[in-house]
């Protein structure tokens, strides 16, 4: 099995941290998040170990609570754009919203990045969770849930149908005959949908992947239906083997019945791994992390799933509060996780803080330990590969240079790349040009090989 498949690795290149407690680390520098230098660096580390990509995450709403890399950062495709001409081979991938952009200019962004990557961008593509977005856009109230998610697809069908605005011959550049464009091979989109009208074409050609991959991270039913329909992989979020086998059984059986190629769908859930020479160190290391939490920062992490929701006004050792009142037109997959574990497991609120207020790590152990559970995870179907959250330098530098090797002796994992786009790393195959003539037998994702 394991022979078959390749073993794929992401780096969340996340700053000063998306929890509230990594800033602290006396080795990473205090403005990291908006510091190019830092990201380059980290970029070139990750492809120096032969990561698939680096992946930037967005969200276009704060709280004077937010986490500290959230408060203060670069914009994602901004970001890529400079780490793109400082790397050669790694994948750059960025967060885009689809409920407060238009699809012509995330067409036009994500499609130069590409190029200016030469075929090494991918779009994550979100629905934004957190209400307050709404009034940095105009808006008084957030799209509803449903139509997130409706909005959504409509979205990415029109950036897909504008990246095929011209076909890969449409520019001779005949400079005798005085024939730059085949107009015959430019092509308007005229879309006219529900949410979007939009004529075309982008003034844009194909890269050398054809378009830019495609992620997304929804985990409600909506979430997940969206995903198999549109997404060329999932950062999913599994706390366990057996969560992530269900997620990753679910998804691609929803992906097979709209007529997808399953294994067109690379499923990769966050690592966060605690690593020492030995177990017993590794879980020291562990416990002191979790003795030194705040619990009132566990608190506003808790509650971001519910839209910022304030648990500090509850007793910690009460029974999780009744939440009927309260909107999940928000991280509605992650709320509805939240609240069903505490009913289940009859938790008190200070024990859903800790569980569901930090970023947990089911990989603890020494470098062999955790490339046994990569393997185990990998091997069972419940991940194609990992994202690893980047922000301590001695932790990522431990996961670079004492597992990636065991991963590669296993021959889990490559020794070098053998592809110079995303699409390639991934092993994913290049979107046949919707105007080009395609083989009547192939599905609608099943197309031409990736280099």
């Amino acid at each position: 099995m394991t022979a078959q498949r390749q073993l794929h690795l992401g780096a969340i290149l996340e700053g000063v941290g998306t929890d509230q407690h990594s800033w602290r680390d006396p080795d990473l520098a205090g403005d990291a998040s908006i510091d190019i230098d830092w990201y380059i660096r980290n970029a070139q580390l990750a492809e120096e170990a032969k990561f698939d990509l680096v992946f930037i995450v967005d969200s276009p709403f704060i709280t004077p609570d937010t986490a500290p890399h959230f408060l203060n950062r670069l914009e994602p495709l901004t970001l890529l754009s400079a780490v793109a001409t400082q790397t050669r081979r790694i994948g750059l991938v960025g967060t885009l919203t689809t409920s407060y952009w238009e699809p012509y200019n995330v067409a036009r962004q994500f499609g130069s990045l590409d190029h200016i990557s030469r075929g090494r961008a991918g779009w994550n593509v979100v629905t934004t969770g957190l209400e307050g977005a709404a009034q940095n856009y105009g808006r008084e109230e957030h799209f509803l849930h449903a139509d997130r998610y409706e909005r959504a697809h409509e979205f990415v069908d029109v950036v897909r149908g504008l990246w095929d605005s011209y076909e890969d011959d449409a520019f001779p550049r005949d400079k005798a005959a005085g024939l730059f464009l085949d107009k015959a091979k430019q092509h308007r989109l005229d879309h006219k949908g529900k949410h979007f009208s939009v004529a075309g074409p982008l003034a844009l050609t194909r890269s050398r992947q054809g378009q830019p991959v495609i992620f997304q991270a929804g985990d409600s039913s909506e979430g997940r239906d969206l995903g198999a329909a549109i997404a060329d992989g999932t950062f999913a979020a599994s706390q366990d083997i057996e969560a992530g086998r269900r997620y990753y059984a679910d998804l691609k059986s929803r992906a097979a019945a709209l007529g997808r190629h399953p294994d067109h769908i690379v499923v990769m859930p966050g690592l966060f791994p605690v690593i020492a020479d030995t177990d017993e160190e590794a879980q020291a290391i562990a416990r002191s992390q979790q003795e030194a939490l705040d619990i009132g920062k566990l608190l506003v992490q808790l509650g971001r799933a519910f839209n910022y929701h304030d648990f500090r006004q509850y007793d910690l050792d009460a029974p999780f509060p009744d939440l009927s009142g309260v909107t999940l037109n928000s991280y509605k997959g992650h709320a509805e996780r939240i609240i069903a574990d505490a009913r289940e497991n009859r938790l008190t609120l200070r024990e859903a803080a800790t569980r569901h207020g930090q970023w947990r790590s089911g990989f603890v152990g020494s470098p062999e330990t955790i490339a046994d559970e990569i393997e185990r995870w990998f091997v069972n179907r419940a991940a194609d590969g990992f994202n690893l959250r980047v922000t301590r330098p001695a932790e990522f530098a431990l996961f670079r240079e004492r597992v990636v090797p065991i991963l590669q002796k296993r021959g889990l994992f490559r020794t070098d790349y053998t592809a110079d786009t995303l699409r390639g790393h991934l092993g994913l195959p290049v979107p046949l040009h919707r105007h080009a003539p395609h083989p009547a037998e192939a599905p609608h994702d099943l197309v031409e090989a990736a280099e």
